[in-house]
């Protein structure tokens, strides 16, 4: 519908020749049919940039064009300016000054809509023109999101008390349900929802706090606070039951946590909703994840490096085996696997997932939602998905003992699985899943690569400026990791624009690392090698590690060296050897024995334990034989007994009736006289000798020294508060 001061832009913009005269008759028709302006209409229809529209007419009446997002505003201005007039005149207030109030508008006003915004506030009017989305934000930013809606609840309820702050489980359920259905709740909780989604966010926030409530939307992995009216207080228990009911929860009960789903769709987009609450003490804590429902993306879009593409289509298409991509949660696992699922779902395979919860929809996929409430866990789950005859399996999580064993015989009887790990990088994967028990020959013959994966925020392409301030360190630690023959060059980084939200950053892209199950790092986890030593002989092996595909995402211009620096580990895997000094040294009365960890830097870190000599009783046996392994298991079961000499937290000296190579795995089980319990440890021998004089009576004719390469942590710590308590006892 045209207002009479539409005709007024028509006649300015058919002056100035920047839109066809035919195209602009056509559309001054449409919009006296449409509820959209004249103008509002040229813009949508990409006749004219609103930018350039605003500065012909602003060229034209001698209005001035202002930028919103650089201009300072008066705080007090605002409370001059009730929210309702903003935002039913679609204007911002700017400044107040002498009487007259200066307010910005994205589209010409006739003076009696000027007389009448005049007349309500008091004030002399002054007018500037702004982008539409411009005072949208600033009156979102200043006032609070969704404020005109919280004002008109307020405006329509009789007395503040009418407009409950809580649900009590004893309250009717047709009542609740008659509040969060009233439509101003409904608008509420769909603005949230929808600013959020143009905001780009994976998850809102809406966290209850005494006297005030906190909405923060994560955009590219960061939290981002939104300002809201405090009066929304009072309307927050109906945010969340409105919520509820979407997700067909139970809205009378807030003592416990509850999960569901929803489905809702906006601007042309199905959106899905995971819903979580949880109760605090001043009400639910409810967390919203949105899942755009074509979220499904092509592996060519995840951020792989060319090789890591090639070698990960080729894994996916392995008629059996295990690929675990591993990382913290929301590092993008799931969605790496959905791409691989994507990418080699064919009619000619069965493809089963079980997942808690299922996060996207995938046709031509059976998708199984684990229920723990009736049973069905991930392990029950796959012994039953083992019976529709799949080719393909995905498990969302392994999370315990079982759930790996069954995972990794199926992948031993000629099925692919794909699955996810928590672990820091790929060559923790293998030593995750000896952690909980899965045998080490099992990991070694079933799993084909471990993929570590991270999510790094990608600078935005609307600011992006080349950074001549970047620190020579980390140009020189960038040449040296990943082995650049000169340092000729260059860094981006994002300046912060209207896009990005002045972030710098717009989206975010992945970096991997991945461990292929060569026969040498077989043999490494069959001989259950510390994580550090099978990263050394990866990278060795040519891999290329989380760092250092961060750097090369640096070096494309993708990110920042800052955000490659937060997000990865350092490359610890230096540590080519972990040896026991052979030298003892004297502290405090106690003797202290040190770990030397080499690097090829030469930098060498010391880590001292108190060391004291106990004789307690030992047993141990071979994890690791060279030579006619097969015929010695029976051997390697059955351990040998011995008696330590001297023990820290750092390792132990122990008799032994027999010689040990130096180099050689053992694993070492001992007896605390602390009572807690046994101790196990997975050792090196570093260094044997026979013994000078062996007694008569004596079964034991050598001497070992060993080092321990994985150990509880809580057991390490029990070792050295006995050896720190029996050290003081004897020096007293």
């Amino acid at each position: 519908m045209n207002t009479p001061m539409e005709k007024t832009g028509y006649k300015i913009l058919l002056e100035s020749g920047s839109v066809p005269k035919a195209e602009l008759d056509r559309v001054f028709q449409e919009a006296e049919a449409s509820e959209s302006s004249f103008s509002q209409l040229l813009v949508k229809l990409g006749l004219i940039k609103e930018q350039e529209m605003l500065k012909i007419y602003s060229k034209s009446l001698g209005v001035p064009h202002v930028n919103l997002k650089t201009v300072s505003i008066d705080p007090a201005v605002l409370g001059k300016v009730p929210i309702k007039f903003p935002t039913y005149y679609k204007f911002f207030p700017v400044k107040l000054q002498n009487r007259k109030l200066t307010i910005a508008i994205s589209k010409l006003m006739d003076v009696n809509t000027i007389d009448e915004i005049r007349f309500s506030l008091g004030y002399e009017i002054d007018t500037v023109l702004a982008l539409e989305k411009d005072i949208e934000e600033m009156i979102n930013r200043h006032y609070g999101l969704a404020a005109d809606t919280v004002e008109k609840i307020l405006t329509q309820a009789q007395t503040v008390e009418e407009i409950p702050s809580s649900v009590s489980a004893t309250e009717d359920l047709e009542d609740i349900g008659r509040l969060v259905d009233a439509p101003s709740v409904v608008q509420l909780v769909n603005q949230i929802i929808l600013e959020a989604y143009k905001k780009r966010a994976s998850d809102i926030h809406l966290e209850p706090y005494r006297g005030k409530v906190r909405l923060r939307y994560r955009i590219d992995g960061e939290l981002h606070e939104q300002r809201v009216p405090p009066e929304m207080k009072k309307f927050f228990m109906a945010i969340i039951s409105r919520v509820k009911i979407m997700a067909n929860l139970n809205i009378v009960e807030r003592r416990l946590p509850q999960d569901g789903k929803a489905r809702v769709k906006t601007q042309n987009q199905n959106l899905d909703l995971r819903i979580s609450s949880i109760p605090t003490p001043h009400g639910e804590s409810m967390v919203i994840r949105i899942l755009p429902s074509n979220m499904i993306v092509k592996l060519e879009n995840l951020g792989f490096h060319s090789t890591n593409l090639k070698t990960f289509k080729e894994l996916v298409e392995k008629p059996h085996g295990i690929i675990f991509v591993t990382g913290p949660t929301g590092s993008g696992k799931s969605t790496t696997l959905y791409a691989g699922l994507q990418s080699i779902n064919t009619n000619e395979r069965k493809i089963i997932t079980i997942e808690d919860p299922v996060e996207y929809e995938l046709e031509g996929i059976t998708q199984l939602q684990v229920n723990p409430e009736i049973g069905l866990n991930f392990a029950r789950g796959l012994r039953s998905m083992l019976r529709h005859d799949p080719d393909v399996m995905m498990v969302g999580e392994v999370r315990d003992l079982e759930t790996a064993d069954i995972a990794i015989r199926v992948a031993l009887t000629g099925h692919l699985v794909l699955s996810t790990l928590h672990t820091n990088d790929a060559a923790s994967g293998a030593t995750r899943l000896l952690d909980i028990g899965v045998e080490p020959f099992l990991v070694a013959s079933s799993v084909i690569v471990f993929i570590a994966q991270r999510l790094v925020r990608v600078i935005c392409p609307h600011c992006k400026k080349e950074n001549h301030d970047v620190l020579p360190e980390i140009k020189d630690r960038i040449v040296r990791e990943l082995k650049l023959p000169h340092m000729n060059f260059q860094i981006y980084q994002g300046h912060g624009c209207d896009e990005c939200h002045g972030t710098g950053f717009s989206g975010r892209t992945s970096i991997h690392e991945f461990l292929l199950v060569t026969p040498q790092i077989r043999k490494l986890i069959f001989r259950r090698t510390p994580s550090e030593q099978i990263k050394a002989k990866a990278m060795e092996l040519g891999m290329t590690t989380l760092r250092q595909d961060g750097w090369r995402k640096v070096l494309e211009g993708f990110t920042t060296p800052e955000e490659i620096l937060q997000i990865t580990p350092h490359d610890e895997a230096d540590f080519h050897a972990v040896a026991v000094d052979s030298a003892y040294e004297e502290k405090q009365g106690i003797l202290v024995s040190t770990i030397t960890s080499a690097q090829p830097s030469g930098f060498s870190e010391r880590r001292s334990y108190p060391r004291v000599k106990v004789k307690i009783p030992v047993k141990y046996h071979i994890v690791q034989k060279d030579e006619e392994e097969k015929k010695q298991q029976e051997y390697l079961r059955r351990g040998k007994k011995a008696q330590s000499e001297d023990l820290s937290a750092s390792g132990i000296a122990f008799l032994t009736p027999e010689g040990l190579a130096v180099g050689i795995m053992i694993e070492i089980q001992m007896d605390l006289p602390d009572g807690d319990g046994m101790i196990e440890a997975i050792s090196r021998v570093v260094r044997q000798s026979p013994l000078a004089e062996k007694p008569e009576d004596s079964e034991y004719g050598y001497i070992a020294a060993a080092t321990f390469l994985a150990i509880a942590s809580g057991d390490r710590l029990r070792i050295e508060r006995f050896c720190r308590e029996k050290g003081l006892s004897e020096k007293v």
